[in-house]
């Protein structure tokens, strides 16, 4: 696991997309086709924007899923995720995907939407997986204790309140009571199988995330810890994010 920390948010966003880029394209000329997972939220503006109009990938060629979305929340509405990535990442693209596969949240019998997901990404092994943390540590929206051992796809899991509260304090919904208390999410176990996981993690919130993610107890209160185990993870983040990692960590993930 890599960790690259950068002056600013900016720099860190562009930085984690040139790389994901160069994964993107190292698999399309190794098999023909790309398969990535597309993280949403605050923390991936930049790294989306930069990815989007990354040179000399062929879109084309690219399947992409999405971690997770908001139980009984329409599309229209401004926190949805599947709008949040219309609108700020496939929009962007100078061409279409080859196909692209949204969680519904709106399904009215969200564990069908789980498992008809679940088949088709069975079928459309995952290249690149791009991912942020959350303020609680959580990775897509399995909070803590997350679940490490299910071998679903999707599942729709309850959201912790310092998720909720994560979610208002962004701005996503006008109170704390507006924010859903349910999820459908990407499982842990499917975030790890993908080939490479882009992990972009900014701002001074995130600062406790970050010191679980590498320092904490490796287990299912600290979700993200499980990137550890993964062999081609890599982290950007800006110094803000990174301000309660000691030095050891920055030495031994830089290395």
């Amino acid at each position: 696991m890599s960790l690259k920390i950068y002056s600013d948010p900016e720099k860190m966003g562009a930085a984690a997309a040139v790389f994901g880029a160069e994964k993107i394209r190292a698999a399309i000329t190794a098999k023909g086709s790309a398969n990535i997972i597309v993280a949403t939220g605050a923390s991936q503006f930049t790294m989306l924007k930069n990815l989007a109009k990354a040179p000399g990938i062929d879109w084309g060629k690219i399947t992409m899923f999405h971690l997770d979305e908001y139980v009984g929340l329409p599309e229209t509405h401004p926190a949805s995720f599947r709008k949040y990535i219309k609108e700020r990442f496939v929009a962007q693209l100078p061409v279409a995907l080859a196909a692209a596969y949204y969680v519904d949240g709106s399904n009215p019998n969200p564990q069908a939407a789980c498992d008809a997901l679940g088949k088709i990404i069975a079928k459309h092994p995952i290249d690149v997986c791009f991912i942020g943390i959350g303020e609680n540590g959580h990775i897509a929206f399995n909070d803590p204790p997350a679940d490490f051992d299910t071998r679903k796809a999707y599942l729709v899991v309850n959201l912790d309140e310092a998720c909720r509260k994560q979610q208002f304090g962004e701005g996503w919904f006008p109170t704390l009571n507006d924010v859903p208390k349910q999820a459908i999410s990407m499982s842990v176990r499917q975030v790890m199988k993908s080939r490479t996981i882009v992990n972009t993690v900014p701002d001074a919130r995130k600062a406790y995330a970050m010191q679980i993610t590498f320092e904490g107890e490796l287990g299912p209160m600290h979700p993200a810890s499980v990137i550890r185990l993964h062999p081609d993870a890599a982290t950007f983040c800006d110094v803000a994010a990174a301000a309660k990692l000691s030095a050891f960590t920055r030495s031994i993930c830089a290395a």
